[in-house]
């Protein structure tokens, strides 16, 4: 990876210049994805109303779609965002949470699929199931281990010409050419509520500041939040206590700690 685009100098980028990240999360993920763009230094923004979605994703530097907590008003919502940063060439992150479950989440996917994501992240069982594979999935967790999503990880960046991110105990990220796992974080990552919905924003915040460069906006800000959190492991006694660390953590990492710890490996 080149110096420009490494995780570290991505990082002190986007604290030169924070940017303004749309974030359209569900209703359990908008504090914690808010803390988590604030401690890292972007600027993050909850704007959903189908009345304005449209005209806020155009002025702000990426957009974010997870449809956690979907209803029919918000993905009105989500489409005008989604059209509105597709035609102002900005970056937008899809986050399909258990779009496998209902009909009217995997009908909502496959109408934003339609409007060109620039990354694709989910966890494994969301994966295979967006490829047309058989996941284990059961709502909103993961039953599938992230190396048997790397083949539909693969397939769905080659088909939606979008950079795929598979996160879990090893994040694997890809763009249908190039391909890297990502090392690190913490086992109680998955205790604390809603962090993998703010990952989606922290991809959004560095894609915003590398729009050209969606594939090392992607590793950086997976590397940030795996460096983070062991570094926030090292203190915590729990999930609690981890939680607060990890904010701690997210804010006291400058560019050159994290490219010294980052675990980026190519696959």
């Amino acid at each position: 990876m080149q110096d420009q685009t490494s995780p570290g100098k991505l990082l002190e980028a986007l604290r030169a210049q924070p940017p303004l990240v749309h974030c359209i999360t569900n209703f359990v993920a908008m504090n914690i994805a808010a803390n988590v763009l604030l401690a890292t230094g972007a600027s993050p923004a909850m704007v959903h109303a189908k009345e304005e979605a449209g005209e806020f994703a155009a002025i702000a530097g990426a957009l974010t779609i997870n449809i956690g907590t979907l209803s029919a008003g918000w993905m009105r919502g989500m489409r005008a965002a989604a059209t509105a940063a597709r035609d102002n060439h900005k970056p937008w992150v899809l986050d399909p949470v258990a779009h496998y479950a209902t009909a009217f989440r995997r009908e909502a996917v496959a109408s934003l699929l339609e409007l060109q994501p620039t990354v694709i992240r989910g966890n494994a069982s969301e994966i295979i199931a967006l490829a047309g594979g058989a996941s284990r999935g059961q709502g909103v967790d993961s039953r599938d281990p992230v190396e048997q999503a790397e083949a539909s990880a693969r397939l769905l960046a080659e088909t939606h010409r979008a950079v795929v991110a598979v996160t879990g105990a090893t994040d694997f990220v890809t763009d249908g050419t190039r391909a890297v796992r990502i090392d690190g974080g913490s086992p109680w990552m998955p205790q604390v509520t809603a962090l993998g919905c703010s990952l989606t924003c922290l991809v959004g915040a560095f894609a915003a500041i590398n729009p050209d460069a969606p594939f090392e906006a992607t590793i950086a800000a997976l590397a940030v939040f795996a460096v983070a959190g062991e570094a926030a492991a090292t203190e915590a006694e729990g999930p609690g206590s981890f939680s607060v660390r990890f904010l701690d953590s997210l804010a006291r990492i400058d560019g050159a700690f994290l490219d010294r710890h980052a675990r980026v490996r190519q696959a």
